[in-house]
């Protein structure tokens, strides 16, 4: 099984991107997408509970970005509004087998997709 993440590009400040984190077939409680900028670590951005959708967010993400599921295409989104150069980074997404309450680390995670590049130039 392998995690696919997709449409990342080249935006510019305060425009729009949804990505994708398809071929979600295999068996696991929530997805979550996380992001690395150069030089920095991989940090948190959403999360969704596949069963009941309760979703969590960082904090310099609420109010921008909006995470959803679609359990009939096997599919996780990421829409992200508003965006801001200190949104520059290579995102993926993941799957974990635990229960989360909140915004996580990546060790709770166990499986992880290629990651797709978003760029927001100013």
């Amino acid at each position: 099984v392998q995690l696919q993440a997709s449409g990342g590009g080249l935006v510019q400040v305060g425009g729009s991107l949804t990505l994708s984190c398809a071929n979600l077939r295999h068996a696991f409680y929530a997805v979550g997408w996380f992001r690395q900028a150069p030089g920095k670590e991989r940090e948190f951005v959403a999360a969704i509970s596949w069963r009941d959708s309760k979703k969590y967010y960082a904090e310099d993400v609420k109010g921008r970005f909006t995470i959803s599921r679609d359990p009939a295409k096997n599919t996780a989104y990421l829409q992200m509004n508003s965006l801001k150069p200190d949104d520059t980074a290579l995102y993926y997404c993941a799957t974990t087998f635990r229960r989360i309450f909140g915004p996580s680390g990546t060790d709770l995670y166990d499986m992880w997709g290629q990651g797709t590049q978003v760029t927001v130039s100013s």
